[in-house]
């Protein structure tokens, strides 16, 4: 952990050129005592580190000490800024490794391309936390030991033991074969086997992962992206779904499929609306939906439905029919 710590403050002191003691505290989160020991061995080693006095003094490298990632034009290297922009790591535990590997990275580039690069990623946001409608994304929260217990299985080929809280379910204690890790939308997840069946688990309801000595039961090579879409095909088709007919004003179409989990059939009524056949996870599911688009969309069946909607309708408007 030091050595990884020593190299990251030699790389802040090439990003900014001087910092103080506090400053360096702060990023590298440990105290302002430790960052001072890091400096002495920095110098015993022969890291040309100094420290000037002064109100605006700190400690700085001498000009010149560096290396250099050779070969990168300027697009590959903007390529490598994005890619470390983006949040997916975050899900996988390796959000403080990509941070310290994209430092290395900027710092490494050849100066003719690290301050264009640098420059230019400024102008590209990748996934930002809300949407044009302030809607936050939710970002789950796994500790970073569960992860990492959980990666270093997939990786190494092992079985792994993990006690998992189902949804509405008391935790369980249970042995599966790892497969991959996959990120949607900040969410991790875990493709796994259990007794031969296919198994896929959220990493934020691990409560404790352990990684067995066993070799895990799984083939040597897997194509994830089809696992993974084969996986989604059985969980839209699965569970106490709904169809649901509707018709819906063609502008609020996309925000109808956005919440749906299939669309079976559409077309386009005399009036303009569109008539579509869609499913849902279950009745809450259809329902919630439905009600989201208020007048803009008109449940045709099943009659249930319908009902469910008036009712609530007819609350909400005897809740507001006279003064508060």
């Amino acid at each position: 952990m030091r050595a990884d710590r020593l190299v990251s403050l030699v790389l802040l002191l090439r990003q900014h050129g001087r910092l103080p003691a506090a400053a360096l505290a702060r990023e590298l989160e440990v105290s302002t005592r430790t960052v001072l020991r890091d400096i002495e061995a920095l110098s015993a080693a022969g890291v040309p580190v100094y420290a000037e006095r002064g109100r605006h003094g700190g400690f700085a490298l001498l000009p010149g000490f560096r290396t250099e990632l050779t070969g990168l034009n300027h697009d590959e290297a903007l390529a490598l800024l994005v890619a470390g922009s983006r949040r997916g790591a975050q899900a996988f535990g390796l959000g403080s490794a990509l941070a310290s590997a994209m430092l290395k990275v900027v710092d490494a580039l050849p100066e003719s391309y690290r301050d264009t690069a640098a420059g230019a990623a400024e102008r590209l946001l990748i996934d930002p936390e809300t949407d044009l409608l302030s809607r936050r994304l939710v970002t789950e929260e796994v500790p970073d030991a569960i992860v990492a217990e959980v990666r270093r299985a997939v990786f190494a080929g092992h079985k792994l033991r993990i006690r998992y809280a189902a949804k509405d379910k008391a935790p369980q204690w249970r042995t599966v074969d790892p497969i991959g890790l996959v990120t949607v939308r900040d969410q991790g997840y875990l493709l796994a086997t259990r007794a031969g069946a296919d198994r896929t688990y959220r990493l934020s309801r691990v409560l404790a992962a352990e990684e067995l000595a066993e070799p895990a039961q799984r083939p040597d090579r897997v194509d994830l992206d089809r696992a993974w879409q084969e996986r989604s095909t059985r969980f839209r088709t699965g569970g106490d779904q709904v169809t649901v007919l509707v018709r819906v004003n063609p502008a609020r179409r996309e925000d109808l499929v956005g919440t749906a989990l299939a669309v079976r059939a559409e077309e386009a009524d005399a009036d303009g609306w569109l008539r579509l056949e869609v499913s849902f996870q279950d009745p809450r599911h259809a329902e919630w939906a439905l009600w989201q688009l208020a007048t803009n969309a008109e449940a045709l069946a099943p009659q249930w439905l319908r009902t469910s909607l008036r009712d609530r309708a007819a609350m909400i408007a005897t809740r507001y029919g006279g003064p508060p």
